[in-house]
């Protein structure tokens, strides 16, 4: 009903318009036109047809701005209405004394392209300014809320946003992460990153076409699934590469850079940034095997060395079996002996143990040799013999 009643408004408006601006044609023009009421109707009908266009735009725009806002949180409605206004407020201060310039009249067409051009570009800066940093700025406005005084107090650090790096898409961990509830705050993907994966879903390799596409693919389902929550961050840095232009995305935000690139992360380190490195993250939560821990470890193939065999651990560090060669698809019972620990990974070391052997009955006495026997059954036999020659022994008194 409001979409209709939208379309209708816009079409009998536009008809208006080119029905009522054959007024506003200048004089000579007007008299070369020999049907003035013909000209009407058929500016009349432009103007119905695009009020119908415009219609159509403004419906499709209004359902997608109220379906943002149904599921927009409150906090950041408000903030990105604080920012827009800020905005516009800022914009209008600094084009009142362009305003007041007497231009001639030759380039007056400036004033208003002046009004128009600044007032999109402050409005659009205040607004994403405050989508990014709006949510810290109202709890700091809260004076009821723990929270705002715990970061009034230095106590509690806000919320920073995280950055992403292309490798990090590309891994796809950090959608288990955004699920887990671990990182807070604003997702940004910047626009570096983003023509990167594309350059790469373009590229005539297999290998970075389908690491590209799996990108691009993360975070469509991302967004679909985050909301606004996931930011893409249009501006333009200067710089060598995607590395250089992330770098200075982090500076200017103040945002924590997410990333699986060993060598960007120690520079971002280095510039004093924020920044998390999901390898190291999740090395970290790995769980330790001590050396002479016992376990039941499962072989899935030959190691490079002689003797050797390679299982893995639940979390999938790899260890190296010593005396496990050949025996693939078993489950034998190792002793850890040491890990080494490296950048990229953690690779554990172990020994097999043999099983123990089962238990067996006592074994049979052993029989005594036949020439022993032979001696102890004379022995017997002498001693029966002197009983019974001597009676008086033996015999009763």
């Amino acid at each position: 009903m409001v979409d209709s009643l939208i379309l209708i408004l816009f079409v009998i408006s536009g008809a208006a318009a080119g029905w009522l601006g054959v007024d506003l044609l200048p004089a000579p023009l007007l008299l070369q036109v020999d049907n003035p009421e013909g000209l009407r109707t058929v500016l009349g009908g432009f103007g119905a047809f695009f009020g119908l266009l415009a219609g159509f735009f403004f419906g499709q725009l209004r359902r997608k701005l109220m379906a943002q806002v149904r599921t927009m949180p409150t906090d950041l409605l408000i903030s990105r209405a604080v920012g827009l206004i800020l905005g516009l407020l800022v914009a209008n201060l600094l084009l009142a004394p362009i305003l007041l310039l007497p231009l001639p009249w030759e380039v007056v067409f400036v004033k208003p392209l002046a009004a128009v051009l600044s007032n999109v570009f402050f409005g659009v800066s205040g607004y994403n300014l405050a989508e990014v940093h709006g949510r810290t700025l109202l709890r700091l406005f809260n004076p009821t809320n723990t929270e705002a005084m715990l970061v009034a107090d230095g106590v509690l650090q806000p919320a920073s946003a995280k950055i992403l790096d292309t490798s990090v898409i590309i891994d796809g961990r950090i959608r288990g992460l955004l699920a887990s509830g671990l990182l807070e705050g604003q997702v940004i993907v910047a626009q570096s990153v983003i023509d990167e994966l594309q350059a790469l879903a373009d590229s005539g390799n297999a290998e970075k076409r389908g690491r590209g596409r799996r990108g691009l693919k993360l975070l469509s389902e991302l967004r679909e699934q985050y909301g606004r929550r996931l930011v893409v961050n249009s501006t333009r840095y200067e710089g060598n590469g995607v590395d250089d232009k992330l770098l200075l995305l982090t500076a200017d935000t103040g945002g924590t850079l997410l990333t699986a690139d060993y060598n960007l992360a120690k520079v971002a380190e280095v510039k004093a940034l924020r920044v998390l490195n999901l390898s190291e993250l999740v090395i970290a939560l790995r769980p330790e095997v001590q050396p002479g821990d016992e376990l039941l470890l499962k072989i899935a193939r030959d190691g490079k060395e002689a003797d050797q065999g390679v299982g893995y651990l639940d979390d999938g560090t790899m260890v190296v079996v010593e005396g496990a060669r050949g025996r693939i698809g078993e489950r034998l019972p190792v002793v850890i002996t040491g890990a080494l620990q490296n950048p990229t990974g953690r690779i554990v070391f172990a020994r097999s143990e043999p099983l123990a052997p089962a238990s067996s009955p006592d074994p049979a006495p052993k029989r005594k040799p036949r020439s022993e026997r032979n001696s102890e059954r004379n022995a017997e036999r002498s001693k029966t013999n002197s009983a019974q020659t001597n009676p008086e022994t033996d015999g009763p008194r």
